[in-house]
This record gives structure tokens, sequence and C-alpha cells, in this order.
């Protein structure tokens, strides 16, 4: 009996510590099971590691055939940076580079020859490498492979199509291009959401998706499916960057940020896209199979806010309170896997090096793997005691290697890892062989053509931000004429695929040109001539700044022309600044033009007062070729922009919220909710059209709405609060009934019990839509009724009221017309009757009287001419008399004086 209390109080005392996450793992398969009784600790240690290596030579002195051959590896990450792609055929060389990496593993195995020197004695068992890659879209930076693949614009891009479908087609174009090369690991997309844009600091810029949770996870979840299905299953998608860097005011890779959030915040903000593509998505091409665990940390997580946690890749109280969400408990249950984010990164050797201490890479990925991650990438990792890379991943391998034989407990976790690991490859592949992992060279001739694809998510993404659409017509009726002259100024820089490649650059300085002299020049329609085109850098903008006498060309065609037309790739090198600077210093040059900003990035690095001296602004969100295509065609007006900024824009009051609220200028549809009528499958008949039902008091009538669209005309968020009345007229009547729902896809439900008999109305309302069809029936105890539809027309009376348009005060001294009132005109005659007395008065004490009486008169002529001028606006001096009001008028009075008085001493000086 005792043994038993006890027990009973020993089980108690351990259901009060949340158990591991990474303790939650299922006995793996059998499958899985026979590969890792089959391998050595070094095997079991080396599949939990992702690594880089520099160049393209994998010769048996090279050290990544070292890596892979001696400690068996379990991936590969490809980078540009690295110089893994060369100049010519990327696709072929690509292609033969990763067949060759897998074969190094398969030789390894196959003519396996026990060596005293290395460290494998037994001959190990064949598990097929992963390749990984970052491929986010947009080119040079968020590209690994610059050229030969199909240009895809960038996430941003995507978002603001606002339709899953692009999402999905262009995941399916990038899926089956790489999946083409040999690829089967995916580090992406990221799924963080940018809440508040920040232009400094932390700029994620294009990088993601959108600013609302739902659309993130919306748009994530389609392209995740694109992947899977372009890839046919072969390429695992690795979400990122877990659990959201969307709020951090630090690029992930350049320092560790600490963001204040608490965990149910998080939940509602950050989580949830990740939540989409995990516990909650409905398919299973729609889930990842890993997540990035970002280094991040977060200030009052568990509600106090004086507690700050430790990066979340290297906490594992923290990652752990993460997965046991209900949102992704079954999903890491099922073998989801956790990969840490490159250790490699600025961000990680400073936290660990704070204090002036010394960068220890064995201790970061030990803290990471114990943290929960199951696989860690390394990436270009070098501790402070290492020479080199590769010196550090080795002994990070052979420590891992000796722990494993010391500690059973690590061991345990090492093995649970390692099996996660082998599941998700023997999920790509069905069986380990070499004829299974490189299959027979395909035609990469097919690789490049998509560009179809980007074409559509640029039509459909482009976006004016400044003025609205209806005000374009007044400020930009007519595209360039056959005379103008258009100077473009463009956000240019060249990079390299790699270290002995040619430079390339990101956005041709003539792009914009060459493109107008495609789509309007000679050979097409002749609309304008190559020599009234003229285009320039930013930096040679930045020199005609610097040293104008150097660079007088540049100031002579921005003097000649009709159009300047900036275009800008971020804000990295200060473009925004610079083309501020440029309005600011050199107003004399954009006098009487036509100024137009198209955005190839982010929509919100510029203030209010730079855009007020834009004639038009755009976003296009990504710089591919077929992005400028649009640029142009949209300059010259022949499409229209339908896109809508994903993010908040804030110098132009673009409130992200507010626009995803219900619009109040729609009326919302309200429906009977009648499930259709069954259709018998295989026969070919017209169904039956479905029974209008008939109601009476007992009945419980479902209703839905229809889909309720927000101030962009898209389907609101899921979870927007409906609220469905139900009111009985006549006298004695009122609200029966309330039920609070919220939108699944735009449509709301409810259901309503009939208990009381009368003409019954139901409405519908989500604010600030109050605006609805009503639903009529008489119900009485006679029989059943019939429903009645009523459609209330948006009048005067039911239309919500419009905001209140703020109208200036009209001023007492100055016409709206630029002219001085009564009231100015008597200060003004103070003023100048006051300074001519002044005048004689004190030169009269100086001087002869007949010479103060000149001063004198030279004043007041002075002053009377300069107001004469005002009231007869000469100079134009209405259009600036407007904002100047009386100040304005007082001082051109006293300059007309201080002028008078000069001449009234030139005059008495002449007399001596």
């Amino acid at each position: 009996m005792r043994f038993i209390r006890i027990s009973l109080l020993f089980v108690f005392l351990f259901s009060l510590f949340p158990a591991s996450a990474q303790a939650q793992t299922a006995t793996p398969p059998p499958a899985v099971r026979l590969v890792l009784e089959s391998m050595s600790p070094e095997e079991r240690v080396g599949q939990l590691f992702l690594v880089t290596f520099t160049g393209t030579d994998m010769g048996a002195d090279s050290q990544i055939y070292k890596l892979i051959a001696d400690y068996h590896v379990g991936g590969v990450v490809l980078m540009s940076e690295n110089d893994n792609f060369s100049a010519v055929n990327i696709p072929a060389q690509a292609r033969t580079l990763i067949d060759n990496l897998q074969k190094v593993e398969w030789n390894a195995t196959v003519n396996f020859t026990r060596d005293s020197t290395a460290p494998q004695t037994s001959r190990p068992a064949y598990v097929p490498l992963f390749i990984g890659i970052t491929q986010e879209g947009d080119g040079y930076p968020t590209d690994q492979i610059l050229n030969g693949l199909t240009p895809l614009p960038s996430q941003m891009a995507i978002g603001a199509t606002w339709n899953t479908e692009n999402a999905k087609m262009v995941g399916e174009v990038r899926g089956r291009e790489l999946s083409l090369l040999g690829f089967n690991l995916f580090m992406g997309p990221s799924l963080d959401v940018l809440e508040i844009p920040s232009p400094s600091g932390g700029d994620l810029g294009t990088r993601v998706f959108g600013g609302d949770p739902f659309w993130v996870g919306e748009m994530g979840r389609a392209y995740v499916e694109g992947l899977h299905t372009g890839s046919e299953g072969q390429l695992l998608v690795i979400a990122g960057h877990f659990p959201g860097v969307g709020s951090a005011d630090r690029l992930p890779e350049e320092e560790v940020s600490t963001v204040r959030k608490s965990l149910e915040q998080l939940k509602q903000i950050e989580l949830a896209p990740f939540f989409a593509v995990t516990g909650n998505s409905t398919s299973p091409l729609a889930t990842v199979d890993g997540l990035l665990v970002s280094h991040i940390r977060y200030q009052g997580f568990q509600g106090n806010i004086r507690a700050t946690t430790r990066p979340i890749s290297f906490d594992p109280q923290a990652l752990n309170q993460i997965l046991t969400l209900p949102q992704l408990s079954s999903w890491y249950a099922e073998g989801g896997l956790l990969v840490s984010d490159n250790l490699g990164t600025n961000a990680v050797r400073e936290f660990y090096a704070t204090g002036g201490g010394q960068f220890s890479a064995r201790i970061a990925a030990r803290d990471a793997f114990l943290a929960g991650n199951d696989l860690i990438y390394l990436g270009n990792i070098k501790s402070d005691d290492a020479p080199d890379n590769f010196t550090t991943v080795v002994r990070i391998l052979e420590f891992f290697t000796q722990k494993y034989r010391e500690d059973p407990a690590f061991a345990q976790r090492v093995d649970a890892s390692a099996a996660r690991i082998l599941s998700a490859k023997l999920g790509v592949y069905g069986n380990f062989s070499l004829s299974n992992v490189t299959l027979p060279l395909p035609d990469l001739t097919v690789i490049g053509g998509a560009s179809d694809a980007a074409f559509a998510v640029a039509r459909s993404s482009a976006t004016l931000i400044s003025p609205s659409l209806p005000d374009l017509t007044s400020v930009l009726p007519l595209p360039p004429q056959p005379n103008d002259r258009l100077v473009f100024i463009t956000d240019s820089i060249n990079v390299r695929q790699c270290s002995e490649c040619l430079p390339q650059p990101t956005l041709a300085v003539d792009a914009f040109e060459s493109t107008v002299l495609r789509l309007y020049g000679p050979q097409s329609g002749n609309q304008v001539e190559d020599f009234r085109l003229s285009s320039y850098s930013l930096d040679q903008l930045q020199a005609l700044l610097d040293t104008p006498e150097d660079n007088q060309f540049v100031a002579d065609d921005l003097d000649f022309a009709d159009w300047i037309v900036f275009s800008v790739t971020d804000a990295s090198r200060g473009q925004p600044a610079l083309i501020s600077r440029f309005l600011r210093e050199r107003p004399d040059l954009a006098l009487d033009k036509n100024i137009i900003l198209f955005s190839f990035g982010a929509p919100y690095y510029f203030d209010t007062t730079t855009l007020s001296k834009f004639t038009a602004y755009y976003a296009l969100y990504s710089k591919q070729p077929q992005f400028v295509d649009v640029a142009v065609r949209l300059l010259f007006q022949e499409m229209t922009p339908i896109g809508a900024s994903p993010v908040s824009v804030p110098a132009v009051g673009y409130d992200l919220i507010s626009v995803m609220a219900p619009d109040p200028a729609q009326i919302i549809p309200l429906f009977l909710d009648i499930p259709p009528a069954p259709v018998t499958p295989g026969v070919d008949l017209t169904p039956e059209p479905t029974p209008i039902p008939l109601f009476q008091i007992g009945d419980t009538i479902a209703i839905r709405t229809g889909v309720i669209k927000d101030r962009n005309g898209h389907p609101v968020p899921d979870d927007t609060v409906v609220q469905f009345s139900m009111v009985l007229t006549g006298e004695g009547g009122g609200i029966l009934q309330q039920v609070e729902s919220v939108t699944t896809q735009g449509v709301a439900r409810a259901s309503f019990g009939l208990d009381k008999p009368g003409l019954l109305e139901i409405r519908v309302s989500s604010e600030p839509a109050v605006i609805s069809e009503v639903l009529q029936l008489d119900v009485s105890q006679t029989g059943p009724v019939a429903v009645t539809v009523v459609v209330p027309e948006l009048t005067q009376s039911t239309a919500p009221p419009p905001e209140p348009t703020p109208v200036a005060a009209e001023d007492a001294y100055v016409t709206p017309q630029g002219y001085p009132r009564f009231s100015a005109w008597f200060i003004a005659m103070l003023v100048i009757l006051f300074a001519a007395g002044g005048i004689y008065g004190i030169a009269s004490r100086l001087v002869r009287r007949p010479s103060a009486l000149r001063w004198s008169l030279g004043v007041l002529l002075g002053g009377l001419l300069a107001y004469n001028m005002l009231v007869f606006g000469v100079f134009g001096a209405e259009t600036w008399l407007t904002e100047a009001g009386l100040s304005g008028v007082i001082l051109f009075t006293i300059t007309g004086q201080a002028l008078g008085f000069v001449g009234g001493w030139l005059w008495s000086r002449m007399e001596k």
C-alpha cells in the first residue's frame, strides 16, 4: 500500500512538469528503424547537420568529400556566396554538381574500405543527402541562382495580388524547376508578418507576403501546395522564420533582436501563419515538412515583462512551450522537422561572444540541438579557435560523437532526431537507392520558360499608391507624347553570380529606356523617339548633387525633360533619402515636370513630404524584367493598376487594419443556408431545383451571408465578427434574438429558433458595414410560410455617413484666391505710414531735412508699390500668398519699403 501511495505521488509530481517536445516522438516505423539500427554513432550524428562548402570541387581530397564520405553529414546547402554556381549554363552545372554530391555518399558506401585514419570503421548505410537552397524570388540578394531559372517575383508581389492562385502558380514553377535540378530541401517560404513596416533597422522588405496574419497564412499555404505539386513530392518545404520575425528591429542574419511580446500575442499575429501550414492545414500538400527556427528573443514571453528568453533556437523551455500548442503539437508528433536557422551568421557569433568572450561553435551547435532542433544548419560557421569552416565542422561532429558514446540521454536524443530525418528522406525517395536519387538527366531546356507566371503576378500586383485612381486622370490626363522628353533615373547596382563571374546589374540603368523603345519605339507604333530618351543611375544623380560642375550634362537633360521617372529597388543604400535630397536641393530641375516614382521594392520608404512632390507613385514590389514591362505600360497608360498594397503605407494614410475591415459601402447579402439537392454520380441528368423551404412556429431557420468584402474588394479575413439579429416588427416588437458569428472565407452562418408569431426580420451587420439584405417571414399559428428577401438601397438615408473632410478655416486677411482683404490693406497702410514717419523722425536728427524727407518718401512709395504688386498678383504673388497669409503681406510690404529707402538714399546722394 505504501508503495502504491509513493508511486501515485511520484506520478502526480511528474505531471506537474511539462513534457519536453523533443521527447514526444513516436516509435519510428520499421523501415526507419531498420536503417537506424544499421548506422554507427558517427553516421547518426552526421545526419543532424546541414553543411556548406566553397567551390565545385568534389575530388577525394576536397573538404566536402571528406565531410560526406567520412562523416556522413545529413545534407548540403548550396550558396552563391560560396561559388557553388558558375556563370555558364547554371541549370546543367547545378544538376551535375548535385548528382555528384549524391554519388559521393553512394560510393562511400559501396566502395567502403576500412581506413584507420577515418572515423568510420564499418561499412556505412547509404542515406541520400539533403540538398538545400534558399531561392525566395526577386533575384539578388534573395536568390542563390541568378540566371537560368524562371525569374520569379518576390513574396510581397504575390501578396499584392490578393489571389492565392497566383501563390500556388509561382510555387509550382519554383518546385518543378528546383526538383529537376536535384534539390530536395527548400528553405522557405517566409511566413513572417510585417505588421508595422520598418524602413530602417530590420527591414524585411519584399521578403514577406504581407502584414495581415490571415492573408500571410493563406498565401503561404497556397505557395507550399504549389511547391509540393510542382516537385511531385520530391521537395521538402521548410518554412521560416519560426516563430516569426516580422516585428524584429534587426535582420535575423545580422543581429539577434529582442521583441516585446507574450506568447498570447504571438498566437494572434506571428504564429497564425505557421498554424495555417501545420495544424490547421486542410491539405497534406499545403502542410510544410519543417520549420526554420529563428534566432529571436522575446521579452515578456510568459507575461513577466522583465524576463527575456534566449534566442528561441537555443531556448528549450520557450521552444517547447510553443511546440506544445494544440495547433503545432500534432504536426510535430507526426514527424514535422525543426531546422535551426543558419548558425554561421554574425548574429549568432555576436550573441555568444558578448562581453569579449570567444565564439565556440561546438557550444552553439549543442545548444541548438538540445533546444529541440532536429537539423542543425551550420552554414559558414567558424570557431575562434579553428582556422577555417571545415575544421570547425569536423570538431563539432567529433564533439557530438564523443558525447553520444558517453551520455545515454544525449544518444537517445540523437537517435530520435535521426529517425525523424530518415523518415523525411524516405518520404521523398521511398527507399534508399541511387537509382531513386539520381534520376536520368531530364530535359533542362524546359527550365526558365515560365515567364508568363511572373507577368501575370506583375499585372495583378501593380499598385497606385498616390494619388487615388480617380484623381490620377486629373493630375496625369495624358501619357508621354511623341514630342516629350523623358529622363529615367534608375536604382542599379552590379552583382556577381560567383567571385570569378562577370558583373551583372540587378536592374539595368537603361532597363526603362530599352523597354519603352521595345514597346513604343520606331518599330512598335513610333510613339517615342530614342533621341528624346535619356537614362542615368542614382549614383550619377548623387554625383550631380555633390559635384554639379562635373555633371552639367545630367542637369541639362533634366532641365529639358518633360518627364522624370525614378525607379528604386529598396532603401539599403539610402536611395529614398537621395531622391528626397534632389527634390529639395534642385527644385529648379523638377519645376513644371511630371515626376513619376516606381518602387520595385517595398512601398513604404518615402515620407509624406517627399511623396507630395511626385505626380504619381506606383509600387511594383519586384525588379524582375516582367515588372519593368508592366511599369512602362502603366507609364503609357496602357494598363490600369489593380493591385493593393499588402502592408501599411503610413505616408499616404493606408492602414492595413482599416482597409481589411468590412466595407461600409456594401449591402451584405443574406441567404437561407440550404444544402444543395443531391446529385447521383455517373447519372447525366439535370438536377432538380432545390425546393423553397417553408417555416412555422417551432422550426429552426439557418442563415448565411454572402461573401463580405473589405475596402479593397476582397473577402474579409477569417474570424471577422458578424452580428445576426432577428427582430419582431410592429407594436410591442423588438430584438428577439442576436447571434454572434465569425467568417470563414468571407461567409458567416447562424441559426434562429422560431418561437414567436408575427412579422420577423433577420438582418446582419459586421462593423463598420451595417447595411444588409433583410429576410422577412410572417410566422403565424395557421401554417408554414416562405421567406421574402428585401434588398435595401444605399441611399443618403441608409448609407453610412462619409468621413468628414477637414475644411480649412477661412483666412481673415487673404482671400482663397490669394489677394489681400480690407483688413490686410488697413494693417499694411499702418505699417507703411508708421515706417515712413519713423524714418523721417529719426533721419531728421541725423541729416538735413530734405534728405530725411527723400528717405521717408522712398519708404512710403516702396511700401505702396509693393502692396499694389500683391493686389494685382504680379510675379504670381497670389500663389504663395494663400499659404503665407498676413505675414506674407507684411513681409512683402517691408521688403518694398527697404528697397524704397535705398532709392531715397540714392536720390539724396545724387542731389549732393
